[in-house]
């Protein structure tokens, strides 16, 4: 990752429905590497996963806060790369990437989209004051 140590961080995931926090966790802390999940400021996901119970699991669990955007904010995002599973499943072209770069307010990302098992996680570095208002 290329932005400085304690930088906060936003994380976009993605996951197939009833994937487990501990899923989930682990999949962020492979895309991680290194860096602390205490460098993580916000998490987010498309608005279809708002009653997603590993997502909120796992935010609550770390008390991050967790934001939710919709298909058509997504579709504004800066252009990452594509996923078939999300275009087929939620009409997006894709949900992590997207997502870590609303959260963070960012341009680019800082780790791309990493797959471990049923979850999808991007990181992009947060621009401050980060804000979980959906």
């Amino acid at each position: 990752m290329n932005a400085p140590a304690g930088t906060p961080l936003a994380v976009g995931i993605g996951c197939r429905r009833g994937t487990s926090a501990e899923a989930i966790e682990r999949a962020l802390r492979i895309a991680l590497g290194a860096r602390p999940l205490g460098d993580v400021a916000i998490v987010a996901s498309i608005d279809v996963k708002r009653n997603e119970a590993g997502l909120l699991a796992f935010c609550e669990r770390h008390r991050l806060p967790l934001r939710f955007f919709s298909a058509a904010q997504i579709a504004r995002a800066p252009r990452t790369a594509t996923s078939r599973h999300a275009a087929k499943y939620v009409h997006v072209s894709g949900v992590c990437e997207p997502c870590a770069l609303l959260a963070g307010s960012a341009e680019a990302l800082i780790a791309p989209k990493t797959i471990d098992g049923d979850v999808t996680v991007a990181i992009a570095a947060a621009r401050e004051p980060v804000s979980d208002e959906t």
